[in-house]
């Protein structure tokens, strides 16, 4: 190999032979990279941006910031890594997560296996070989048993195909491609396309700068305060003197992070004593406000009362009746992500902000001097498109991935994705997707999902060379109820009933399909546990004499706990109602 080692100074490799190309050198990426090395694989990771990060790398918008909070929002799979960092903030901002990152990079020495500034183009299974070509922008050929897609469920920009969008005149901004030396809104005009999360974080800092800020809205979206504060020393220790029981508190929740969850009914509350519990949920805020009842996410009743809760705690805030009606969502609440902001309602009491709906007349061009909406024009100094990604499923759109006889992943998946547990796909053979659909992802803590995904793939991977297999695929059948279970399960939620970038509804011409998996972090590991202690079940692996034994487990030990159904309260609702597969 030539070139120097930090990834980004090599010359393109030909003909360069791995165990694995990993692509995306995001907590994903890192975290598979750190376990296969551990293994003693070879291994080489291609990523698209100049640096570690995924997510974090790109998105670097005003006021960035994880809604989990940063104590849980962190690698649970070295000790010394916990003890070692510290957090200065309940939500971590985007410049200490990816500091983060590229701590875990330096303290476990990875780069020396990472290229960076190098995109992905295409994958194809030699089917003679049975190993994996993979192609690069930047003239990289090489072979490798394993293909591990690591490439995020939010990475890949929704760029709207606004009419006129050549003719403005200013810069115009994606939240999810921010430039990396920041933006100054000082005294300009700004427009903010989209009231999603991005949006919902960046407004409030952007009206602080801008002259005037004009945002148009499509869908209101819900959002509870992050009441975000610096961490003590004292809450830090606190938490480090026992980390590990946190943790598994964690694994043991349905999102995979811990919070008090109340599990009676909202529906079995007197109003008053809802609404006492609904107060007390805000005045913690976060996330966890969707914890304050057992049944939200599962009875349109008992939905209706939160999300007439937040409504009102909008009419209080912002102080124009229309403004203020504008802004109250009339979905069902969480069925989109919930967000979570500092300031966002407050933001529309300043005088230079200004709300523009175009749930009914859309934005219909863009001018040389702003945008157009319903024949009136907005005169704008600079734009910024808040408007998603193609969510799950957009970063493997970016590349063409062929399997056996010729087929491709985006043909396979055209009415939408199927894989087996989320992790594989029939067809494509030795292929692994870390947090791919039909897997908890983007329902769970990210980090945790990918943690239990890479451990998993890991021991499989492991098991494989163990046995002298040369592949490994997921049976057709297997496949199929998978995916059948996974839709069946979002039917039980609420969240299955909006157009939401869950089920794709955000890019025109997508199939609707609700993408991760909804019935619970602990119900899924508990399914992936069983699968890989029978032996693989669900799998065919070829090219060795003994093909579906019990592996040696070296890696999933950790997730391998007793599935406590009292305390998962929306995957023990799902799960009664739908069978666990």
């Amino acid at each position: 190999m030539t070139g120097t080692t930090n990834g980004h100074s090599r010359q393109p490799e030909t003909g360069a032979v791995f165990d694995a190309v990993i692509v995306g050198a995001g907590f994903a990426g890192l975290y598979m990279l750190h376990r296969l090395r551990g293994l003693g694989f070879t291994a080489r990771v291609y990523e698209a941006g100049g640096g570690v990060g995924g997510t974090w790398y790109w998105n670097r918008y005003p006021g960035a910031r994880c809604d989990v909070e940063s104590m849980q929002y962190s690698f649970s799979f070295s000790e010394e890594l916990d003890q070692q960092w510290n957090w200065s903030e309940k939500y971590a901002p985007q410049p200490e997560i990816l500091s983060y990152a590229n701590h875990v990079a330096d303290r476990f020495d990875l780069r020396q296996h990472i290229q960076f500034d190098t995109r992905v183009t295409s994958a194809t299974f030699d089917e003679t070989a049975k190993c994996w070509q993979i192609e690069t922008g930047r003239g990289n050929k090489v072979s490798a048993k394993f293909c591990i897609m690591a490439v995020g469920c939010l990475s890949a920009a929704n760029h709207v195909p606004f009419r006129g969008r050549e003719d403005f005149r200013g810069p115009l901004y994606h939240t999810g491609e921010w430039p990396h030396q920041g933006v100054d809104f000082t005294g300009l005009r700004v427009g903010v396309i989209g009231t999603g999360s991005s949006a919902i974080q960046s407004i409030p800092i952007i009206a602080q700068q801008a002259s005037h800020l004009t945002v148009f809205q499509r869908t209101a979206t819900y959002s509870v305060p992050a009441w975000n504060a610096k961490l003590t020393p004292e809450y830090r220790d606190a938490i480090k003197a026992d980390y590990p029981a946190l943790r598994a508190k964690a694994r043991a929740r349905p999102t995979g992070f811990y919070f008090p969850f109340n599990m009676k009914p909202a529906l079995e509350a007197s109003p008053e004593e809802r609404e006492q519990q609904y107060e007390e949920a805000w005045e913690r805020g976060g996330l966890p406000f969707l914890g304050a009842y057992g049944d939200l996410l599962f009875e349109k009743a008992a939905n209706d009362t939160i999300a007439d809760f937040a409504r009102n705690k909008i009419r209080a805030i912002v102080r124009d009746p229309a403004t203020a009606e504008l802004l109250c969502p009339d979905n069902v609440f969480g069925c989109k992500r919930l967000c979570v902001d500092t300031g966002y309602f407050e933001t529309y009491n300043l005088a230079h902000v200004k709300l523009v709906d175009v749930s009914k007349t859309p934005i219909e061009r863009f001018t040389a001097d702003g945008v157009e909406v319903n024949g009136s024009e907005y005169k704008l100094d600079a734009i910024v498109c808040a408007t998603g990604f193609a969510a799950m499923t957009g970063s493997f759109d970016r590349i063409k991935i062929t399997g056996r006889n010729g087929q491709t992943l985006a043909e396979k998946w055209r009415a939408g994705p199927r894989a087996y547990l989320g992790v594989a796909t029939t067809g494509f053979p030795n292929l692994f997707t870390i947090t791919g659909p039909g897997s908890p992802s983007v329902l769970a803590s990210m980090i945790q999902a990918i943690e239990q995904h890479v451990d998993w793939m890991a021991d499989c991977i492991a098991h494989v060379r163990d046995i002298g297999a040369a592949t490994i695929e997921p049976v057709q059948a297997s496949e199929d109820k998978w995916v059948e279970h996974v839709n069946e399960v979002s039917k039980v939620s609420l969240r299955s009933t909006c157009s939401s970038w869950y089920v794709g509804a955000n890019i025109p011409g997508r199939p609707r399909v609700f993408m991760p998996y909804i019935g619970g972090f602990p119900v899924y590991v508990q399914k992936c546990n069983e699968v890989m202690s029978n032996g693989f079940e669900g799998f065919v692996i070829e090219g060795a004499a003994a093909s579906n034994e019990a592996p040696r487990v070296r890696l999933t030990e950790r997730w391998r706990v007793p599935l406590d159904i009292d305390v998962i309260s929306p995957a023990a609702i799902a799960a009664r109602r739908v069978p666990v597969v």
